[in-house]
């Protein structure tokens, strides 16, 4: 699989790299590089700032369901979640875990308030509670709400769950964007 969409990325933008690297916060405020397949153009965070104005998404979180800056290699790997799968690398360096909840950028967590901040308490996860509830259909707040649900009634069950859940999303990601 990483073979076959690194060569789709190259062949759809040659100067491009693969990968996309992004300082994340992790727990305890702990900053790290999380990588994904790259499913934008190249030049897409210098771009970020004119599109700002059109974010779809509350709070802390930019999310824009058209945004013109994703490739098309990058919509199919964003609609299966494919462009995730570099971050099991995170796993493995123990900067995630497999379940909880999902990173967010400096930018954001400088716009969260203390009681948004307790997100960061755990290991960020590649799926959760919020991703298995309708993802980028919710909003900011119910995300914090659903993160601080899964913080306090986690245990290998809900973590299994949530994986046979997301599995189950992959076949049909209507709100993935």
């Amino acid at each position: 699989v990483f073979i076959v969409i690194g060569l789709l990325i190259k062949i759809e933008d040659p100067k491009g790299s693969i990968f996309f690297s992004q300082k994340r916060v992790g727990k305890n405020g702990k900053e790290f590089n999380m990588y994904k397949f790259r499913s934008m153009v190249s030049d897409a965070e210098a771009k970020l700032a004119e599109l700002l104005q059109q974010n779809e998404a509350t709070g802390a979180m930019f999310k824009m369901k058209n945004d013109p800056r994703v490739t098309k290699i990058g919509r199919f790997i964003r609609k299966t979640s494919i462009d995730e799968l570099p971050q099991l690398l995170n796993v493995l360096k123990g900067d995630m875990s497999l379940v909880g909840p999902r990173p967010p950028l400096v930018r954001e967590v400088n716009e969260y308030t203390e009681y948004q901040k307790q997100r960061l308490l755990v290991t960020p996860g590649c799926t959760g509670l919020w991703q298995v509830s309708g993802r980028s259909n919710v909003g900011f707040e119910e995300m914090v709400e659903l993160d601080l649900t899964y913080m306090t009634t986690r245990s290998l069950k809900t973590d299994i769950t949530i994986i046979c859940r997301t599995v189950l999303l992959l076949f049909g990601s209507k709100n993935a964007y």
